[in-house]
């Protein structure tokens, strides 16, 4: 536990030493790479947008996912539900309810644990906007999919934009991750690299490639990588819709093949 608290307090100074290096600003002659719901929202991609929702303003997302398991079978789950509310300074807190799972395998059913979190921006430059994340997943949720452990995680993110339709995101988190209680409940170190490439079509649409990965999946288990792809459709300035494909790379990262997922997302202000 000390060694990876000392990881995570060194991975933050790391992330607010290089954006303070890199001159990030809000500055009024430069346009605002956070405006727009579709530059806003989280999903649905892995990588978290490092865009922080605006004070007094929130954002709701919902999705649902169909799963091919590796080694056979099929899963779905919903409602994939994020709360973000934005706070002052460039601030925002997060909220994660339980997720619903089911299989055609054993186990068949239940609830992931529930996920609390404080997003922080620093801004921006004519290129760069990134911003730092801190997740901590709570010990609860079904014996199945749950957890019985804290889970804390720590986010950087940045985001590199080329011109104006094609941007580069990376996400580097570090942190400790827990099987569900039915398999032991074990902890473990994990270390999650993610990778995403966006291309803005038009005002309306988005479409991104992504790859993302764990350094372990489970206690004793090497790493794991996927890839997917997807896009997003601006409905309205406050509703976004989006669908999505996802492909497993290497090892056995949350335990597809292959899966297909919808979603949307609505700005409350």
């Amino acid at each position: 536990m000390v060694k990876t608290l000392r990881l995570v307090i060194f991975f933050t100074g790391i992330t607010i030493v290089f954006f303070t290096l890199s001159g990030l600003s809000l500055a009024d002659t430069i346009p605002d790479p956070c405006n727009g719901l579709l530059n806003l929202v989280n999903r649905p991609t892995k990588s978290d947008s490092p865009c922080v929702v605006r004070s007094k303003q929130a954002v709701l997302e919902v999705g649902y996912q169909y799963l091919n398991l590796h080694g056979g079978g099929s899963a779905q789950n919903f409602p994939e539900a994020e709360i973000r509310i934005g706070l002052p300074l460039g601030n925002e807190v997060i909220a994660v309810p339980p997720n619903y799972n089911h299989q055609t395998i054993r186990p068949r059913a239940g609830y992931n644990a529930t996920v609390v979190g404080f997003k922080h921006g620093f801004g921006y430059n004519a290129h760069w906007v990134g911003s730092i994340e801190a997740l901590l997943g709570l010990p609860n949720g079904g014996s199945a999919f749950g957890s019985n452990q804290y889970q804390p995680l720590i986010n950087g993110i940045v985001q590199y934009t080329f011109n104006p339709a094609l941007s580069l995101t990376f996400m580097l988190g570090v942190g400790s991750q827990s099987i569900p209680p039915s398999a032991g409940g074990q902890s473990y170190f994990t270390v999650n690299p993610d990778l995403v490439l966006t291309w803005q079509v038009n005002d309306k649409l988005q479409t991104f490639g992504e790859v993302y990965g764990q350094s372990k999946t489970a206690p004793g288990k090497g790493a794991g990588f996927n890839m997917g792809a997807g896009v997003l459709f601006l409905l309205r300035p406050y509703l976004e819709v989006d669908a999505e494909l996802g492909q497993r790379i290497s090892g056995k990262l949350q335990g597809f093949n292959n899966f297909f997922g919808v979603g949307m997302s609505v700005l409350f202000s």
